[in-house]
């Protein structure tokens, strides 16, 4: 069976097939995590799980060092550690994006501190059962007592829209001034082409871009306790009546994925299917944001990751303090090093083209001091630039005399000059 025809056989049988999550020992269904309607149900455990849009199994080429034809309308990869962009596909477009919503909400949760301080429940974050339509929830009830990390795990795992309510009204005293915070934060993170309007992402007014996103969760995942939510496939909190709500992670990848370690799903109507996901393989860290595809975001991101940890490899092209060679300057050559490293996450077939390329400052001349700047050099693979460093003179600065130097470095000296006095000229 091709992609294209298994995505549409898995979005069929979503809209006969529900699955539920179980209320603690009472043994009862909970209407709070399962959804009703247009939204996907909780994801399944394999081998035990019921059936549900998301794939038992994922749909991913088998050539990983290809670039994957992603069929989400937005769609970035990237390193996780140093945000390098290793594929992008519209990465600028505002988009809704749902429940990625509530990556935002649980930094600045985390940022604020006191997980284990409780929280009473308002009547503004009780959720009726045809509030939103599709909207998943923990069930909460007004006056019920949690605690932040409750709160924090309902939201990420089982994305439950009450709980980010319950949480921005916790910090700010209302959801509105939590979006005002929402907003500011992405601001600092530089996040430009983003705006938030609810703490959820039900609202589907809000907007961001994959590129945005790759900057939150590298900054999420820098925030103590963000990765451990994240990765966590179940968790179990107190429900009402002393009965407890087991709550169950949506990432399929975590179950599918070697190295999955998180971090959101997102659906609605208008956002179409959203996904945020990290994976790790041999100290290597990669994110995918797959955007606005009609039914499967699990193995978009699947194929991203995969291209990510072929395709790639890390590669040093200079050292700091690398030696360079000579460097013909005003007044005769010295010898010169570089001035910092340069390495890059390039595709592994592009290793062997890449070019070096010097550029010597008209103004270098003697005399030069140790470790004093007198050019660029800069390194290019096909289609990229990896990286630039100054180019240092050496810790040895006596000058070959320019009468004694060989033809290209008299010539080098004699060019020099001329621009150098060509733009001493144009200078006020």
């Amino acid at each position: 069976m091709n992609r294209g025809r298994a995505r549409r056989t898995r979005g069929a049988a979503a809209l006969v097939v529900a699955a539920l999550v179980t209320l603690g020992s009472s043994g009862l269904a909970s209407a709070g995590l399962a959804s009703a309607g247009r939204g996907p149900p909780p994801t399944p455990v394999p081998p035990h799980g019921s059936l549900s849009p998301f794939p038992s199994v994922l749909a991913t080429p088998d050539d990983h060092a290809s670039t994957p034809d992603i069929m989400a309308p937005s769609a970035v990869l990237a390193d996780l550690s140093s945000g390098r962009l290793m594929y992008a596909k519209a990465p600028d477009a505002p988009r809704p994006i749902a429940s990625l919503t509530k990556v935002m909400t649980a930094l600045l949760v985390l940022e604020a501190g006191d997980l284990d301080a409780e929280v009473t429940i308002p009547a503004a974050a009780v959720f009726r059962p045809h509030d939103y339509g599709a909207s998943t929830t923990a069930g909460l009830e007004e006056g019920e007592r949690l605690t932040v990390r409750d709160l924090l795990y309902a939201m990420m795992l089982g994305s439950a829209n009450d709980a980010a309510v319950a949480l921005a009204i916790h910090e700010s005293g209302s959801t509105e001034a939590f979006v005002d915070a929402m907003n500011a934060k992405a601001e600092e993170l530089g996040m430009d082409a983003s705006r938030f309007l609810s703490p959820n992402g039900l609202d589907d007014r809000g907007r961001s871009t994959a590129r945005d996103l790759v900057t939150l969760t590298r900054f999420a995942y820098d925030t103590p306790g963000f990765s451990r939510i994240v990765d966590t496939k179940r968790r179990t909190i107190p429900g009402p009546d002393e009965t407890t709500r087991t709550i169950q992670n949506r990432n399929v990848l975590l179950w599918l994925y070697p190295g999955a370690i998180g971090a959101k799903t997102g659906y609605t109507a208008a956002a179409g299917y959203c996904l945020d996901a990290a994976a790790t393989r041999s100290g290597r860290r990669r994110v995918a944001i797959v955007l606005g595809t009609p039914t499967d975001a699990f193995s978009d991101a699947a194929a991203l990751l995969n291209y990510g940890f072929g395709a790639f490899e890390s590669h040093t092209f200079v050292r700091l303090g690398e030696p360079l060679g000579q460097a013909a300057i005003r007044g005769g050559s010295i010898p010169v090093v570089a001035g910092g490293t340069i390495d890059g996450l390039v595709p592994k077939d592009a290793v062997a083209g890449a070019r070096r390329s010097v550029r010597i400052a008209p103004s270098a001349a003697f005399p030069t001091a140790p470790g004093q700047a007198v050019g660029i050099l800069r390194v290019t693979i096909p289609g990229l630039t990896v990286g630039t460093v100054p180019i240092l003179a050496d810790d040895l600065p006596t000058p070959t005399p320019v009468d004694d130097a060989p033809w290209w470095v008299r010539a080098a000296d004699t060019i020099g000059r001329a621009v150098a006095e060509a733009v001493g000229g144009l200078m006020p």
